[in-house]
């Protein structure tokens, strides 16, 4: 059940956050961290090609999965099946992340489940923001309709409130180094919208308050260590902005792209991870453009931190244009507005542990 959210803020407020892994860059991490995890990937490799009517050891672990992500909404048949409700969920995940809808758990899908992701849901009471929530192909309306979406009543902050200002944790002893990431993250949106960002040294009285937690911080929803969710965010006006502690963050996030590195890296460009955030922050939901920000998954040793036309216009939807703007401006009509109540949703990633060995396994077949 979920905690009622000025309950939840007060619990998270009174937590011990996380000392969060920070490093300069991806070269910088030491290779004991970059290890795969070989006995994980044989427990894993027996899912691969399951599909409906299978009973298969660890299928409930994927229902469990869809369930924190709103593709399957009863907690009570968790079990092995591959039954009618796990194959729906399989194939509406499919079509959101614009993967043939096989309703069979291939590999292009496996890797997609097993990339670490916003913990925000893309299925919000059996509503997508997704491409599962578009009109169909040759609808009328199908070249109206933008792939961003929005939380529902369409939440934002008032129109007086267009500089916000922002916090960090203060037991979290952050460096000036790793908030001026925050800070172009937070000038990415900036330069698209009217909205100001300015840090703050108090903050309770911030309106965004961003920290490092680990495992279970009392908000619900707890963390599930390295290359799983990464970090969650509030709809306008909650503010609060929590990121995985046990993440190796990447500072300066230029990926090595050596594919036997690169395949088996187990880093996250913390830049990529702030921009996405600050958007469900600013009031947008995820979108199936894959190059978009608000995409919900970011691959190992990936770097996503430019918006989109599609960021922008959700973004302008709500905001308007910065004055000095002179990209894109059309506004388009967004495909759902789904919420979480203020709060995030989600849960643990599916066996997290195997992501590194099942990448650089892809590369060798």
């Amino acid at each position: 059940m979920r905690i009622p959210l000025f309950i939840a803020i007060v619990l998270v407020l009174s937590f011990s956050p996380a000392s969060a892994h920070f490093f300069p860059n991806i070269s910088s991490i030491p290779p004991s961290l970059l290890k795969p995890n070989n006995t994980a990937w044989d427990a894993f490799h027996k899912l691969l090609g399951c599909h409906a009517g299978q009973k298969v050891d660890g299928l409930a672990k994927i229902k469990k999965y869809f369930y924190n992500f709103g593709y399957i909404s009863s907690l009570s048949n968790f079990t092995d099946d591959f039954d009618d409700a796990l194959e729906s969920a399989l194939k509406t995940y499919q079509q959101n992340f614009n993967l043939n809808t096989t309703g069979v758990l291939d590999a292009p899908t496996i890797q997609h489940l097993i990339r670490p992701r916003c913990g925000n849901p893309d299925v919000v009471n059996g509503t997508s923001t997704m491409n599962s929530g578009k009109p169909p192909a040759g609808s009328q309306n199908i070249h109206t309709v933008a792939h961003f979406s929005f939380f529902p009543g369409r939440p934002r902050w008032p129109e007086s409130k267009t500089d916000l200002t922002y916090a960090f944790l203060p037991q979290n002893g952050l460096t000036d180094n790793i908030k001026s990431v925050f800070s172009r993250a937070f000038d990415r949106w900036s330069e698209v919208t009217p909205l100001t960002f300015t840090e703050t040294a108090s903050f309770q009285s911030a309106d965004i308050k961003i920290g490092f937690f680990a495992g279970d911080h009392n908000d619900g929803e707890p963390f599930d260590g390295p290359m799983g969710t990464l970090a969650h965010a509030f709809s306008p006006p909650g503010g609060h902005f929590h990121l995985d502690g046990d993440e190796n963050w990447v500072i300066d996030g230029v990926p090595i792209v050596e594919r036997d590195f690169f395949s088996i890296l187990s880093a996250v460009d913390l830049e990529s991870v702030a921009v996405h955030e600050i958007g469900h922050l600013l009031g947008l939901g995820h979108s199936s453009v894959e190059d978009s920000i608000m995409f919900p998954s970011l691959a190992a040793g990936t770097r996503r931190v430019e918006l989109a036309n599609d960021d922008i216009q959700g973004v302008q939807v709500l905001y308007g244009s910065n004055p000095n703007f002179t990209g894109p401006n059309t506004v388009l009509t967004p495909t759902q507005e789904n919420d979480t109540n203020g709060a995030p949703k989600f849960g643990s990633l599916l066996v997290h542990v195997v992501v590194a060995f099942f990448l650089s396994f892809v590369h060798l077949i």
